[in-house]
């Protein structure tokens, strides 16, 4: 994956496998910290002890159509190439919580890539799963939450296509105005 909002996918991906009715992602870009933390947090099923302690591995994966997991390994690799780190926590029934730390200059950062084409992706494929992105850029703020858009559209489904550019416009214009990559 070359840009870290392919990462957000797959991650967010294993979430709503894993029955996730909530995810939160946030980023935070801190240019005086030197630092870029993406953390997604969700309420699924969960990873036994035994499972969490080899998901870095890439030659490990609960999926039954291949035998490699290559999507935790290569946030892993990503964030360490960066002198940043992943910390993986989770409970089996409680859900999972994901944090990657990246060195927001260094040379080998991944850019943060498309993160309104991502968010309106997994709402688009996830319409049942309320998401809540938050992105902070040098101490500003702009929060999407889908439990708020689907109280003001009513009866009209998230991923109706009218729906789905007004989200992605509206991200758009939220991290511009915060200063963040958009």
């Amino acid at each position: 994956m070359l840009e870290i909002s392919l990462h957000i996918l797959d991650i967010v991906e294993n979430s709503t496998r894993a029955g996730a009715d909530t995810v939160s992602i946030d980023i935070v870009e801190d240019t005086a910290r030197d630092i870029l933390s993406v953390k997604i947090r969700d309420n699924g099923s969960g990873m036994s002890e035994d499972v969490l302690r080899k998901v870095i591995d890439p030659f490990f994966t609960t999926k039954t159509v291949r035998s490699v997991g290559l999507g935790l390994p290569m946030l892993a690799q990503a964030a360490e190439r960066t002198e940043g780190k992943v910390i993986i926590e989770s409970k089996g029934g409680e859900g999972t919580r994901v944090v990657a730390d990246f060195k927001l200059s260094h040379v080998d950062r991944q850019p943060l890539g498309d993160i309104s084409g991502t968010l309106v992706t997994l709402i688009a494929g996830n319409k049942d799963v309320d998401f809540i992105y938050r992105h902070e850029h040098n101490g500003q703020a702009y929060i999407l939450d889908t439990r708020e858009i689907k109280k003001e559209i009513e009866d009209i489904p998230i991923n109706h296509v009218d729906v789905l550019s007004f989200i992605r416009n509206h991200i758009i214009e939220g991290l511009k105005e915060i200063g963040a990559e958009a």
